[in-house]
């Protein structure tokens, strides 16, 4: 059974009135949790394209780069981008039962969140309907407001994307403080931590271009406060 045939039944089950707690609770073990994380993406993406008023033909190509579709299983998925889409959930729930299924791995929503922002710039502009969306949600998986700043700067082009906020710390910290910070960020980072955590391929290389910003972060930083 493909994964796009699994997600598919997970959400079928929802529209035949189980409940997302239901659901996600048998989300929870490796290896339907890959399952759990698509679901999540594409069930907050659909209602982010609400934010807007529209879900456009660029935002369905963000998921195709979000997640390797196969051709075979491309009805599959736009069957689960039209059942997310519909579903008289709120955004709010799903935010909320999936911050449940990943309590304590803030790595893994991070990814999340990736994946939401790439869908929201895939059409080229940053609604504020979509902003509202992102910091809500960012809210509710418990991320401060400065990491959600500093996933906005790495995303939108129009945001500031200072190296401080890309690493979250302030630029009152001392070099050594952050030094720690971006070193914490670089071992979170790491594929083969990814890996441990189960996330999707799809995932690690959302994580390859965070990589690249963290440590230009922290080069930009070096060579205006030399350690």
């Amino acid at each position: 059974m493909s994964l796009w045939t699994r997600i598919s039944d997970a959400l079928a089950a929802l529209a035949n009135g189980e409940s997302l707690s239901q659901v996600f609770n048998t989300l929870r073990s490796a290896p339907e949790r890959s399952v759990g994380f698509t679901i999540a993406v594409i069930a907050l993406g659909a209602k982010m394209a609400k934010a807007d008023g529209q879900v456009t033909r660029d935002e369905v190509t963000a998921f195709r780069e979000v997640f390797n579709i196969a051709e075979e299983d491309e009805a599959n998925a736009a069957k689960v981008f039209n059942m997310a889409r519909l579903d008289v959930a709120g955004y709010e729930e799903y935010a909320a039962r999936i911050a449940d299924m990943f309590e304590g791995e803030k790595g893994t929503l991070c990814d999340l969140m990736e994946g939401l922002f790439h869908i929201a710039m895939a059409d080229g502009f940053y609604h504020p309907g979509e902003n509202e969306f992102l910091q809500q949600v960012a809210g509710i998986f418990g991320l401060p407001d400065t990491e959600f700043r500093a996933l906005r700067a790495r995303f939108v082009p129009n945001a500031e994307a200072d190296p401080y906020t890309v690493l979250g710390v302030s630029p009152d910290s001392t070099i050594e403080q952050i030094r720690q910070v971006w070193r914490a960020m670089v071992r979170e980072t790491h594929p083969d931590r990814m890996i441990a955590r189960g996330v999707p391929e799809e995932a690690i290389r959302m994580a390859e271009k965070r990589m690249v910003d963290i440590n230009r972060a922290w080069e930009e930083i070096t060579k205006e406060r030399p350690a």
